[in-house]
This record gives structure tokens, sequence and C-alpha cells, in this order.
């Protein structure tokens, strides 16, 4: 149903060829990293903290467990940190559902604080712009807070300001279907509100009185929209690609991109490789992967789970996207709209990933690119970070400004 432009095909050409022809090496590119703060505006890792057994302390492999994030690896990809996301499945929209789902949603914001209150050595929660570069200079991993679709909320707005509290600094109204927030780009059955429903519209509303950044990753083109219009700050795409590059609902056109710009907004470019571009269909991978979401039902240990996956992974082994179709996306974008519009929202531990780059080790890959495409240390520190923090600076002096018209 989607397809890849044909000028895009030579993908494993094109990539040999930027290889061969990099004029930055990689160490450099690293090195270059080092100096910037780096962040990452979404990742899902919070879901292994909660996991029995997982120590974000320690060293992990994506072939082992596949987690894709950790201490040992941010320091070696130069990662500095970044929006660690809240994220409960999404149920029916009944006061059981939503019940259920906000216990989850403080459950994971807990996690979140919990990882910096038992490691203050390695980690340094933020809830100001300004904080970042500061606790770069502490040589501590910075910890900002997000969520991923606020179907935890309910219909008790207030308990945004809950979150808030807790230090949650960025949200998006959505996941994969539509809720009673607004409209998701890839429900199966359409849209419901032809955007931002009523209480969708108080949602933007009452993030903007807090200081919230509001996200439009997995909201359909029609919510964004609203979003942007009714939004008194800019909006931010946490993790998004090129509608023009991969037409999938999941990405945004030249269009919605320049839209998003004029109005101050940043897109944070996604490494989910089903995103990226058209995959082959494997019917046998998915059969296995219905015998494994049964055992994680069924509750079986962890190891006994991982095992099965890496049997999966061994016999049915997935396609990913490459590393040079996710830079076209990247390069497409800044074309488009130019470094201070773009940033970088891979979806790690939420789904994100393409061959090549894996987890967060490979991160220097990126930047490695970028220099040899005639980026400049400056623009890459808008793009590392600048962008994401000068959006969530705005969304809070505009709280500020609210409050001293009291």
């Amino acid at each position: 149903m989607y397809k890849l432009n044909n000028k895009f095909a030579s993908v494993a050409l094109g990539l040999l060829v930027w290889q061969s022809a990099s004029a930055v090496t990689l160490e450099e590119a690293t090195s270059i990293q080092r100096e910037l703060v780096t962040l990452d505006s979404h990742l899902d890792t919070p879901a292994n903290l909660v996991v029995p057994g997982f120590d974000i302390l320690e060293r992990h492999s994506y072939g082992h467990d596949f987690s894709q994030v950790d201490v040992p690896r941010m320091q070696e990809g130069a990662l500095d940190g970044g929006f660690w996301a809240i994220y409960s499945p999404q149920g029916p929209l009944t006061k059981e559902g939503y019940e259920q789902s906000r216990d989850t949603a403080l459950l994971r914001a807990l996690a979140i604080r919990t990882m910096v209150t038992a490691h203050p050595d390695v980690f340094t929660f933020a809830t100001e712009a300004s904080e970042a570069s500061e606790i770069k200079k502490s040589a501590k991993h910075i910890v900002y807070m997000s969520m991923e679709n606020v179907y935890p909320l309910g219909t008790d707005i207030s308990l945004l300001d809950t979150f808030y509290k807790f230090g949650l600094r960025m949200v998006g109204p959505v996941h994969f279907k539509n809720n009673q927030f607004g409209d998701s780009s890839t429900d199966p059955d359409g849209t419901k509100w032809d955007g931002l429903s009523p209480l969708g519209e108080k949602l933007v509303v009452e993030a903007n009185r807090l200081g919230i950044v509001l996200d439009g990753s997995h909201a359909h083109d029609e919510t964004v929209k609203d979003m942007i219009r009714l939004s008194k700050t800019p909006i931010i795409l946490s993790h998004t690609g090129s509608k023009a590059i991969y037409d999938h609902p999941r990405n945004v056109d030249d269009a919605l991109l320049k839209t998003l710009a004029a109005s101050g907004g940043v897109i944070q470019m996604n490494a989910y490789s089903e995103y990226l571009a058209a995959l082959p269909a494997d019917p046998e991978r998915k059969e296995a992967f219905k015998g494994l979401m049964a055992l994680v039902k069924n509750g079986s240990e962890r190891e006994i789970i991982l095992q099965k996956r890496r049997e999966i992974e061994h016999e049915h082994p997935g396609v990913k996207a490459s590393f040079d179709v996710y830079m076209q996306h990247f390069l497409h974008v800044l074309n488009v709209v130019g470094p201070e519009h773009v940033g970088i929202g891979a979806d790690w531990d939420g789904g994100g990933g393409v061959d090549g780059m894996m987890d967060v080790v490979n991160l220097p890959m990126i930047t490695q690119r970028l220099l040899d495409e005639g980026y400049s240390k400056k623009d890459l520190a808008n793009i590392w970070a600048g962008n994401a923090l000068r959006v969530l600076q705005q969304a809070q002096d505009y709280a500020v400004s609210l409050k001293a018209k009291q």
C-alpha cells in the first residue's frame, strides 16, 4: 500500500559510495559529538526499568535481550540523555480502562524518578530547558520525562498537573488508535474526530498553561494541524519520518513540515524501520511472534521469553531498513525546513533501529554523515539538542507569562 520513491531504490549502492567517500572518520565524529549536548526526544527505555533483572548501569546487547539503551552504551555512543517516556497500553475508553492505565503510568513515572534517585552520581532529573547543559558539565546523564499517549488521563484534565509535578515536560495525545483526545494516524477504523476532540482542545490549553511541550507524533495529520493552530507555543514531533521518502501514515508530508517549521516547531527523526521503507512480509515470523506473545500473556519467566525471541530471530530474522534510508529521511527533512527545525528521536526500546544502527552505540554515524554532508558544528548542536530545548524553553516562558498576568 505504501511506496518507496524510485529515486531512493539504490540504497545499498548509495551507502557503499558514502562510506568510501566519507571525509570524517567515525572517531572524529564521535569526538565532536561528545562536545555537544546530545538528547534523544523519545526513549522507551522506562519499559525496561520495571523488568526484573534489568540493570540500567550494566551493559546489555540487542542480540541477547533486545534492549537498546543502558549507561555503558550511552557513554560509548556519546548520548547524554533525553526524554524518557511514560507509556501504558491503551484499553477501552471506559472508566475502568482509564484507571488501570493511570495506575500503570504513575508507576512508570515513579520508575523513572527511582532510576535517578538510586543513581545520583549517574543521572540528574531535569525539568527546565536550561538545566541540560549544566548536567552535561557535571558528567551525568540527563533525564527529562515525557508521556506517549495521554489515554491514562481519562477525562480528567487536572491529572496532567499531577504528572507535571512528577516532572512531565512533554506529552503526546495519541498512540496507535484514536482515543478520547483525538485521532491517531494509524487507527484501522479511520478518523473519529477529524483531528482533536473537544477534550483534546482542552488538553492543549492545559499543557500550554503548565509549560508542557505538545508532541504530535502518532497523531493524524489533522490532529497535528489542530495542535499547531491551537497551541500558543511550538509543538514537537518527537519521533517521526518523511512522507516524501516513504508514504506511510506515521510520516508527515512536506506541506505539513513547512507549517510545523513556520510555527517554530521541530521534527525529531524516527528510526522505526517499518515507517522508513517498504519491508518484505514474513508470515512465518508473524506467526512465531503470536506464540511469543502468548508466553508473555501467560506470565512466563523472562529468560524463557528471551530465549524464544532469540530462536525467532535466528529462524526468521527480521528485515530492517538500512541506515542510508534513515539518512534519506533525515537529509530530506533538513533540506525542506533547515537544521533549526530538525532533531533526533529514534524510538529506542520502542521498536526503533535500522540495519547498522540497532542501539545507541552507533549514534555517531549520524554525526559523521551530517558532517560529510556539510552541516556545521552549530547545526549539529541544534539538531542534537538545541532545537528540542528551544521548544521546551518557549513552552516554559509562555507558562511564566501567564502567571505574571494573574
